[in-house]
């Protein structure tokens, strides 16, 4: 290994640790997949996680100023396939690698733009949110998994981004409480959160269903190699969004719903084993 590889791989490793402090269930997908794909997902996810740390999390920072640096820097990287920062290092790899289309990475900064703008959204920005914010992440991640084959990425562009759709809308509902408690957000539109009811949960609920069977055909059209990670995904966040179908509204505005580490595991072992049967 020269020394750019070890740059490389160094930078990617960071990736990795990031996926893994953060995402216990993101790294437990990660795992079911290809081993070749296991380091570009990393890549991306740690980017995204950074992105959303500014908007997020450092309340005493200017996180305009932080953010526009993060996108200035993240073309810079990509221009000159090069970056001292390890997260946009190991992200410039990928982009570059799989020829992650531009405008993707600016829909995604431009939703982290909007977290600093808008506290409610209406009905368009809803969805250019969405779209920005998850969507166009699962879009990356699929360019990684088609590995050039652009028919198999315009074939399953549709459902993967219904998929991620369906995994942000499920995480909306998740964090209800702290996104309106610690950050004023109110993603749904529409929705009080102070009159946060069963018939609002209901539609909201109807709404992230059809997108959980919209995206089916598209993990059916995955190769093999990428194919059991998502399903584990799919399954995860459908189990995490039964577990809130369950609960009364007042519930979900009251606490965090989460799926233990130990039930993940067994999901994960359930899941592989019953692909590998084709019974799942």
């Amino acid at each position: 290994m020269n020394a750019v590889e070890l740059f490389d791989n160094t930078a990617l490793e960071c990736s990795r640790l990031i996926t893994q402090r953060y995402s216990t269930s993101f790294t437990l997908g990660i795992k079911t997949l290809d081993k070749k794909f296991h380091l570009p997902i990393y890549a991306i996810y740690g980017f995204v996680r950074y992105a959303d740390e500014i908007v997020d999390t450092f309340h005493d920072q200017d996180k305009g100023k932080l953010l526009e640096k993060f996108k200035k820097n993240t073309y810079e990287a990509i221009e000159t396939k090069l970056s001292l920062n390890p997260v946009l290092h190991a992200f410039q790899l990928m982009v570059n690698k799989y020829k992650i289309d531009h405008d993707l990475i600016e829909a995604f900064l431009h939703s982290m733009e909007m977290d600093l703008d808008f506290k409610t959204y209406s009905d368009n920005r809803y969805h250019e949110y969405i779209y920005g914010s998850a969507e166009v992440v699962g879009l990356m991640c699929l360019k990684v998994f088609c590995e050039g084959d652009e028919e198999m990425y315009q074939r399953l562009k549709e459902p993967a981004c219904k998929l991620g759709a369906a995994f942000q809308k499920v995480n909306f509902l998740r964090d209800i409480k702290s996104d309106f408690e610690e950050r004023g957000r109110v993603y749904f539109p529409g929705v009080d959160y102070a009159q946060f009811d069963k018939n609002a949960k209901q539609a909201i609920e109807e709404d992230i269903q059809k997108d959980f069977d919209d995206s089916l055909i598209g993990i059916e059209g995955l190769p093999e190699g990428a194919q059991l990670g998502v399903r584990v995904a799919y399954l995860y966040y459908q189990k995490l969004f039964d577990k809130i179908k369950s609960l009364p509204a007042e519930t979900i505005t009251q606490q965090r719903i989460r799926i233990p580490n130990t039930r993940k595991l067994t999901l994960l072992l359930g899941t592989y084993f019953g692909t590998k049967l084709g019974i799942s």
